[in-house]
């Protein structure tokens, strides 16, 4: 992935989780650069401020919202989760035999089952 798709990936994840802390008119403004595309020109055009305000909204809405995730973790956690998940996944996956039964011993099931549990009890 090329490093502006990984920021844009980033800040629609920022988004995601922290958008609604932002103010309404913050959220406006970035959704429509960020989603939209909206040039800082077009921006400014659409919501009657310069240009300069706009980029220095964007500037701070992109530092607000990386605060958040440094102090409160959700995106961390929310990555880490799915890691976890999609391993259990892989496991049960590959001990799956052809005609669809489990190939687990009872050891591996009470650990998969022990694993699922504690990513639900984090949750």
């Amino acid at each position: 992935m090329t490093i502006v798709m990984e920021k844009i990936v980033e800040q629609g994840f920022l988004y995601d989780f922290y958008g609604p802390l932002l103010t309404a008119r913050q959220q406006e403004i970035y959704e429509a650069c960020i989603y939209e595309d909206l040039s800082l020109s077009e921006a400014a055009e659409r919501f009657s401020v310069s240009r300069q305000a706009v980029h220095d909204l964007l500037k701070r809405c992109d530092a607000t919202l990386r605060e958040y995730e440094e102090k409160l973790g959700l995106i961390g956690r929310f990555r880490s989760r799915n890691a976890e998940l999609g391993e259990l996944q892989r496991r049960i996956t590959q001990g799956r035999r052809e005609d669809g039964s489990s190939g687990f011993g009872k050891a591996e099931t009470e650990e998969i089952l022990g694993l699922l549990e504690q990513l639900q009890d984090e949750a």
